[in-house]
């Protein structure tokens, strides 16, 4: 009997023909077992992330119950208080202060690949796709640089699902306990000491007297640093993949730079790092025959939609250059599209130019892959690859 189980490990190795027997054979799911619908068609998705009032983000954005959070973060937010905070947020997401950080991400990248290109083999991930987010996450919130890797673990960890278990693991609840510590202080000092760092900008923001409180900016770092870190590292490390599967196309990116900005594009669409979010339902809902119940939880299936032959045509399953991607839903639609999509298009087009043209012909060491086990984060732990050695 099918069942649809995203924390299965099996599941994490290749989604895909999962989703494509979802779209076809069940596009409203019920998971009798975890007690969850899934929506995977483009359209569904679409039209359900547009229709917040139905499809509501207050009650967690994941299917585990999050009753207990004690942090608001916007991406889990219904108007009016989300639109009241994106306002005050996107302020500290300016294009100058973004366009600011493409000089210092690209100095680090070209620093970390110089330690390994002379080697001819390296990891990815934990050589580099891991490093440049969390560098630039600390820049924007100014912390120092010797925290870095303990922010990261922290971070790894409340991702980290064991095969079948919605819960968070032991360790992802220490690293929840330390993240709230850490950042409740940061931003207690940032109050009493203000820079020009992201945290005093979010401090300072006030639209009509309305300021965010202290645990909203609590929330919103430990969403940068989940989302900021995460998905971007997984982004870059699942951009290096895709190209290794498709060697004409990476030959075609090798001969024309310009090419970078669609394949982080394509990436997103291909092989995007997050592959769902969950919404609660606000009301009964009928779809595709089916009745999804007031209350319930509904995941939506980034990664099916970015796949659905019904909107994409029949080359879903191939990484191309030339492809439309406007359609891509990688980063969210509607109100909650990402904050950061920009920073997350930089650094991942930076990646690229500093690492393909200085290890054109790295291929993936297939043996060594660690995929990362998540409800709805898709992409690597490790990923060894080998390349020509150069000076």
């Amino acid at each position: 009997m099918f069942r649809f189980d995203p924390y299965s490990y099996e599941h994490h190795e290749d989604p895909y023909p999962t989703y494509r027997h979802l779209r076809d054979e069940a596009p409203a799911y019920f998971d009798e077992e975890l007690e969850f619908w899934a929506l995977s068609r483009h359209s569904d998705v679409r039209g359900a992330v547009h229709d917040w009032q139905t499809y509501s983000s207050a009650q967690g954005i994941t299917l585990e119950r999050t009753e207990d959070a004690t942090e608001p973060m916007i991406i889990e937010m219904d108007p009016p208080r989300h639109t009241q905070l994106r306002g005050l947020v996107s302020r500290a997401f300016t294009p100058r202060r973004i366009s600011a950080l493409e000089e210092p991400c690209r100095s680090l990248a070209r620093k970390l690949a110089d330690r390994f290109v002379s080697t001819g083999r390296c990891d990815a991930i934990e050589d580099f796709a891991a490093i440049l987010p969390m560098a630039v996450i600390s820049w924007m919130l100014d912390v120092p640089d010797a925290d870095q890797d303990q922010l990261r673990a922290w971070s790894d960890a409340m991702l980290h699902r064991e095969p079948g278990n919605p819960n968070v693991t032991p360790a992802g609840i220490d690293g929840a306990t330390n993240l709230f510590v850490y950042f409740d202080q940061l931003v207690s000092e940032r109050r009493e000491h203000r820079g020009d760092d992201l945290v005093s900008v979010l401090i300072e923001a006030e639209d009509d007297g309305e300021r965010l409180t202290h645990n909203e900016v609590l929330g919103f770092c430990f969403l940068l640093i989940i989302a900021g870190n995460e998905t971007t590292t997984k982004l870059i490390g699942n951009a290096l993949h895709s190209l290794a599967r498709f060697p004409d196309e990476r030959a075609r990116l090798l001969a024309d730079r310009s090419l970078v900005a669609s394949a982080v594009e394509e990436t997103l669409r291909f092989e995007g790092s997050t592959q769902a979010m969950a919404r609660t339902l606000t009301r009964d809902v009928e779809l595709h025959g089916q009745t999804m119940e007031a209350g319930r939880k509904v995941l939506l299936l980034f990664g099916a939609a970015n796949r659905d032959e019904r909107f994409w045509g029949p080359t879903v399953d191939m990484f191309d250059l030339d492809r439309d991607t406007t359609g891509q839903l990688a980063l969210g639609h509607g109100i909650h599209f990402c904050l950061g999509a920009a920073v997350a298009r930089l650094e991942a087009r930076v990646a690229l130019e500093e690492l393909l043209w200085r290890l054109p012909d790295y291929e993936v060491v297939e043996g060594g892959l660690e995929r990362v086990h998540s409800g709805n984060v898709r992409g690597f732990s490790r990923l060894p690859i080998e390349f020509t050695p150069t000076s």
